[in-house]
């Protein structure tokens, strides 16, 4: 390594210090610690623009192409699209990629299914929802329209069937 790289990657790391991203390295790569909370600072960023369509109005199998309503995998496809993730339309395509987490794991804007609804037989996936933290999940359905529930009573307790991080 030359005098100039050398110096060169010096002041990276001690600019990134100084400025709180200790987890860069000399390499220029963020180390895990750093790159964890890269993903969970995009996980509230999700959550966050997900809670401004608070109220909208849910509409079961409604385009892509609108924020006036949203039905549950439309939702997740607006906000995760909106920062770089493309989702596919439906839930059950949502429930095959990422990476499987169990619930005691869940991150902010880990992906959370359901077998619920009148589709449901206990076992298929019929609604996905975003893990915002503290035991609560975004979603849009029914008469509420998107609104924050609890994950662990209730219909969202007893109809929960797996989660995948996408981020």
């Amino acid at each position: 390594m030359n005098k100039a790289t050398l110096i060169q990657k010096a002041l990276v790391v001690g600019v990134c210090t100084a400025i709180g991203f200790g987890g860069v390295m000399a390499s220029g790569e963020a180390t895990p610690t750093a790159q964890a909370a890269s993903v969970s600072a995009k996980g509230d960023q999700i959550v966050n623009l997900g809670k401004q369509y608070m109220g909208t109005p849910y509409k079961f199998g409604v385009t892509t192409k609108t924020t006036k309503y949203f039905d549950c995998s439309s939702f997740t496809k607006y906000i995760f699209g909106k920062y770089g993730i493309d989702l596919p339309r439906t839930s059950v395509k949502q429930s095959k990629v990422g990476r499987a987490v169990s619930k005691s794991d869940l991150r902010v804007g880990d992906l959370v299914f359901f077998s619920s609804g009148s589709r449901a037989n206990g076992s298929n996936v019929t609604h996905v929802a975003v893990y915002a933290g503290g035991g609560k999940i975004l979603h849009t359905y029914g008469s509420p329209g998107v609104t924050i529930s609890d994950l662990n009573s209730g219909n969202w307790k007893r109809t929960y069937l797996k989660a995948r991080r996408v981020l």
